[in-house]
């Protein structure tokens, strides 16, 4: 028996293989690519590349970039037929443009066992104006099949040395193969970032001399690089992530110093001295953060007159908060001015801190202002200053020997909170007097929810109680977005998610639409599901969590919540004493590796009455790849106990 199970063993892995022998070793489409019709190691995805190359070198003879690239593309379902369809972005300015040339594309399909090939048409080839600066090359390969092989080329033209030709590694199909090779003459000297984590197969260097040659007699050498990766998962992007631009494997290039064959060498990466200092003689900037405040104008006498520094400070932060309306943009370098914000009572991002920075500075607070890229934007780059990378500005204020981050942008924001989105790691805060530094933008304590439901069931099997909810933090914030804009529609809301319940007397406890938390109350009538005799109770009325966010197989970047998260869920049902108790919740305790999260939940029966009480913590921020498995199952843990956590009542 067991010498028959492994017979059929290695039968079946001999067909699973003899399904798939793709051939990355070059852009030669082979009968087996075509034949091959799975990727075992991936068995979501709807295309995979075969083979990627590209190959820059400056052209001797006009001086220009040109990017020779090869593709070959595995189209496994009907899904994939987009992949058919490639888009070539150009970039023009107004004294010069990026053209494409010798575009050749062909598709391979198998008719019983013979290729047959079907290039692609001049005529299908269509070229298009995206905006101002952009113009997209498109094409879509012919005859596209489920199993057809794409193998498409052609080479790329710029003048603008400035950007050297990045790479792309990975993308949103997998890749069996990628390679890079790059020559840069001596001339252009560039910071060259591998971004995204993954190693690279190959990375080799080497000199060719005398490559390029100047109309004056200059010389340059070439350095000659090679990078290649292989067997590089798709990019698929999920919940819990900053920008994708963060993780995905590729190559960057930053000009950093150009020497002209004339002598002349041009510095374009600076020191972040030099940018200290052009920021501060920015009329953007520098010069915006100096201009003078009339706060005896602007500020009542209550404000001025306030004597305790963090009270003050809280009431010109909710001056400037209430006062100024964000116009939507960030431009936060571009058309910055306190005067105009304060005449038009609308601005950008910077205008609106950097009046903020200039109240609390006039009256005597210590402030700085901060730059940073926001979530989305992706992280700006430490190794060297590239100033377009930050498209936010917030200020921070030390005040009584602590440090408030501060952002009056957004009308519900309490004072010490930034917008989520800006939640991106770190951000650069300047000192025009010692220097700029790089600063750590983490919340300081844990957003929580917190929930106390009390049921009563009486004799005749009706269910009714009240729901206390306290939300700190985040959810806090989101909240108070949902609920004053329109009490209406939130509590319409809370209806529609839990159509169990019937909703009355419903109470927002806190402050204001700034307060640090979100408290509300209300009435609950609860639908019970009676079978016979017996009551299925879910305590769980109000979930954290309805789905597991984490579907993938494998996920190659980290989990980034943003903050420090709790969670917290109290039940007490009081029963009449015509019920007794079969079944209850079975108690359960389970922790993430290194005691980086932890699930709890506990129950407690008396004589009329039985308690629950769960408790879900994550105690980090930022959780590595490697623990993508532990959270997945972590949080189907959560889905299911508190869908399947049943309490079965009894009449007597």
């Amino acid at each position: 028996m067991k010498k028959n199970l492994t017979f059929l063993f290695v039968l079946f892995s001999l067909l699973s293989f003899s399904q798939e022998d793709y051939f990355p070793e070059s852009y030669n489409v082979k009968f087996n690519d075509i034949k091959s019709s799975t990727f075992a190691r991936d068995s979501t995805a709807n295309a995979l590349v075969i083979y990627d190359f590209g190959n820059s070198h400056v052209d001797p003879d006009d001086f220009e970039l040109k990017t020779e690239i090869k593709r070959k593309v595995k189209i496994l379902n009907r899904e994939g037929f987009d992949k058919a369809t490639i888009s070539i972005h150009l970039y023009n300015s107004s004294k010069a443009s990026q053209s494409v040339k010798n575009i050749m594309a062909t598709t391979y399909n198998l008719v019983g066992n013979t290729i047959v090939s079907t290039k692609i048409d001049k005529k299908d080839i269509f070229e298009e104006k995206y905006d101002e600066n952009h113009t997209l090359v498109k094409f879509t390969l012919p005859n596209i099949k489920e199993g057809s092989v794409i193998a498409y080329s052609y080479t790329l033209s710029s003048p603008f040395m400035f950007n050297y030709k990045g790479w792309s590694f990975q993308e949103d199909i997998p890749k069996l193969y990628s390679e890079y090779r790059a020559s840069i003459p001596g001339n252009y000297e560039y910071n060259i970032k591998l971004v995204g984590g993954r190693k690279l197969k190959t990375n080799t260097t080497s000199v060719e001399k005398e490559c390029l040659r100047a109309f004056n007699g200059g010389v340059a050498h070439c350095g000659k690089y090679v990078y290649a990766m292989e067997d590089i998962p798709a990019f698929i992007e999920e919940d819990y992530m900053t920008s994708k631009s963060n993780y995905l494997a590729r190559i960057e290039y930053e000009l950093k110093i150009f020497r002209g064959f004339n002598g002349v060498i041009d510095n374009y990466t600076k020191t972040w001295e030099t940018v200290d200092s052009e920021l501060r003689g920015d009329a953007n900037i520098g010069k915006q953060l100096t201009k003078s405040v009339d706060t005896e104008t602007l500020l009542s006498n209550d404000i001025l007159n306030e004597t305790d520094a963090l009270k003050k400070a809280q009431s010109i932060y909710n001056y400037v908060q209430e006062n100024y309306t964000w116009n939507d943009e960030y431009r936060i370098f571009h058309e910055v001015s306190v005067k105009d914000l304060i005449k038009n009572k609308s601005g950008n991002i910077s205008s609106i801190n950097i009046l903020l920075h200039n109240l609390l500075e006039s009256v005597g607070m210590e402030v700085k202002p901060i730059l940073l890229s926001t979530r989305d934007n992706g992280f700006a780059t430490k190794i060297f200053p590239v100033i377009s990378e930050f498209n936010y500005l917030i200020v921070q204020a030390t005040i009584n020997d602590k440090t408030y981050l501060l952002d009056a942008t957004d009308k519900y924001l309490n004072f010490g909170d930034i917008p989520f989105k800006c939640l991106n790691g770190y951000g650069r805060i300047l000192d025009f007097k010692k220097g700029s530094d790089w600063i750590n933008i983490e919340p300081e304590k844990p957003s929580t929810v917190q929930y106390k439901i009390e049921l009563n069931l009486d004799a005749n099997e009706n269910m009714s109680g009240n729901v206390y909810g306290k939300k700190i933090g985040y959810h806090a914030l989101d909240s108070r977005k949902a609920y004053y804009p329109n009490r209406e529609v939130y509590i319409n809301k809370i209806h529609d998610k839990y159509p169990y319940i019937e909703i009355s007397n419903h109470k927002v406890l806190s402050e204001g639409k700034t307060s640090p938390d979100f408290i509300e109350s209300y009435d609950i009538k609860y639908e019970d599901n009676v079978t016979g005799d017996h009551i299925y109770l879910n305590p769980f009325i109000m979930k954290f969590f309805n789905e597991n966010p984490f579907k993938l197989q494998e996920r190659t970047y980290p989990i980034d919540f943003g903050y420090k998260d709790t969670y917290y869920y109290a039940f007490k049902l009081n029963f009449d004493e015509a019920y007794t108790i079969l079944e209850k919740p079975k108690d359960l305790a389970l922790n993430l590796p290194d005691g980086k999260g932890q699930i709890i939940l506990s129950s407690n029966l008396t004589d009329n009455s039985i308690s629950l009480l769960l408790r879900i913590k994550f105690n980090e921020t930022v959780f590595e790849p490697e623990y993508y498995p532990y959270l997945k199952e972590f949080f189907n843990k959560i889905v299911d106990v508190q869908t399947n956590s049943l309490i079965l009542i009894k009449k007597k």
